[in-house]
């Protein structure tokens, strides 16, 4: 479980990271996260799906590596997919805005999904998995408990300041 809970803060923190690069050098319109702390949420849950839904796939020893590679894409492209729209509702319902809107991409499904970024979520996916993911490893599993802990609480003081920010409006 706190291994879970360390990959959720880490790749929230390299999600972060990520987006503010991309609104530093290429977007600077671009909305980078709700909360106040060095983190996005939405990535900690997504590496949390992907790397659970890898473990349970990669469990089975009979399926040929193709077909396990195959699975794993469609998996994430389908679960990061529902997490995106999902992400954006909640982000809409409580925030009152937009953060990313694909209406103007060929093939979108609504404003938050869009065909093109679940092909580049499942892709990223595997690039995190097979490349990521073993050098991250190596330092989630060596974070001690009491910084696991302070992290969890400063991200629920974090959690907590921007939903009372809400109802102050």
């Amino acid at each position: 479980m706190r291994y879970y809970i360390n990959v959720f803060f880490v790749y929230s923190m390299l999600g972060f990271l990520l987006e503010t690069t991309l609104k530093t050098f290429f977007f600077p319109s671009m909305n980078n996260g709700i909360l106040y702390g060095p983190w996005i949420p939405v990535y900690g849950f997504g590496a949390c799906i992907i790397i659970s839904i890898t473990n349970s796939i990669f469990k089975h020893k009979n399926i040929p590596s193709w077909l396990k590679l195959f699975i794993t894409f469609m998996s994430v492209f389908f679960l990061l997919s529902i997490l995106e729209f999902l992400g954006g509702i909640v982000i809409e319902y409580f925030f009152h805005q937009t953060f990313w809107d694909y209406r103007d991409w060929h093939f979108h499904f609504g404003p938050y999904i869009s065909l093109e970024m679940s092909t580049v979520w499942g892709t990223l996916s595997l690039f995190l998995l097979y490349f990521i993911k073993p050098w991250m490893d190596l330092l989630i599993k060596k974070i001690p408990k009491s910084w696991t802990l302070l992290i969890f609480f400063l991200f629920l003081i974090d959690v907590s300041i921007t939903f009372l920010s809400i109802f102050d409006k």
